[in-house]
């Protein structure tokens, strides 16, 4: 990772539209304190439009969304189809010109953090901005990652992933100077992130076969080869109450084995195992002090590595139903 100076942009280059995208599924709980950050949030972006993509919610989220005053517009899915799913659907009804806000329903946007986001994708190199993401005790989430190799897998499995990115060979950048300035990073959570329109136009859809995790890890790659940088933006604030993954088994049986999944896409048989085999350990050893999350995960990377096939329904927007 290296530190990142961009010169400020004038005010007059900053006038394109920006598109917020958030994704649900039974989400109403989360929703509305989203909701209730925009007006702060996006102040300082002269065009907006806030797309909620619902995918098949049984509660009130879509009630929530179309009721509240910020005006979201909401795009029916017709189906859980997961994460990449519900993006790609409010995507296809943005205008191709629109920079977009990319934002879990768990988020909390800070005053301006959006036209920081924007700023830095301003300059052509920058196809993607993250911000700096804290917990809900005001505690710093560690939302920057290296690109998975055989190197951060076994550091992680052996090291645990502290030690392994206090040497600087973990996933996870866990050390917190790292979070001091801007920086180019290889990519960030998917909890919270800015693409510009041309990488948008570029990079093309996000991969629905990813149901849920490793979805950005994915775009983010496709975005570096194509030629941009991704951001690390740490004055663009965002808090996250998110993480239920770390507590819940199937969510986690689900990282471990897209984790195996995008990693075997881009390698060959026997460093695939090699990897599987790091991220098996470690999930062992974890699983050892009595986890049931990291027994979860020690079961998922034993199986047959699966490919999805998505069948997308039509589409329905809000008011068409």
């Amino acid at each position: 990772m290296t530190v990142l100076h961009l010169p400020p942009v004038p005010s007059r280059e900053r006038s394109r539209p920006l598109a917020v995208v958030v994704v649900t599924f039974n989400s109403a709980d989360t929703l509305g304190g989203l909701l209730d950050t925009l007006a702060d949030g996006l102040e300082g972006v002269e065009s907006t439009e806030v797309v909620i993509a619902d995918n098949a919610s049984s509660d009130d989220s879509v009630a929530l969304a179309l009721a509240h005053p910020v005006g979201a517009r909401v795009v029916h899915t017709g189906w859980n189809g997961g994460y990449a799913a519900g993006i790609n659907a409010a995507l296809a009804t943005i205008r191709k010109d629109a920079d977009v806000l990319i934002l879990n329903p768990d988020i909390r946007l800070s005053r301006g953090a959006a036209s920081r986001l924007v700023a830095a994708l301003q300059h052509s190199d920058i196809g993607v901005a993250a911000p700096r993401i804290v917990h809900a005790d005001g505690a710093l989430y560690h939302s920057l990652r290296r690109e998975p190799s055989l190197q951060t897998a076994w550091a992680d499995a052996l090291l645990g992933n502290r030690l392994g990115s206090g040497i600087d060979r973990g996933e996870c950048v866990c050390d917190s100077d790292h979070y001091r300035e801007p920086r180019v990073v290889d990519w960030a959570s998917g909890a919270a992130l800015a693409v510009s329109a041309e990488a948008r136009a570029s990079v093309g859809e996000w991969d629905e076969t990813f149901f849920l995790y490793s979805e950005e890890v994915d775009y983010q790659r496709r975005a570096r080869a194509a030629g941009y940088r991704i951001a690390y933006t740490p004055d663009a604030k965002v808090l996250h109450f998110g993480g239920d993954y770390s507590r819940n088994p199937r969510l986690y049986a689900i990282l471990t084995v897209n984790r195996i999944r995008d990693y075997a896409r881009h390698h060959g048989a026997v460093s695939t195992a090699l990897f599987r085999a790091a991220v098996l350990t470690g999930e062992v050893l974890r699983s050892l002090r009595g986890s049931a999350v990291h027994r979860a995960g020690a079961l998922a990377a034993l199986r047959r590595l699966p490919e999805r096939h998505v069948t997308r329904p039509e589409l329905v927007e809000a008011g068409d139903a």
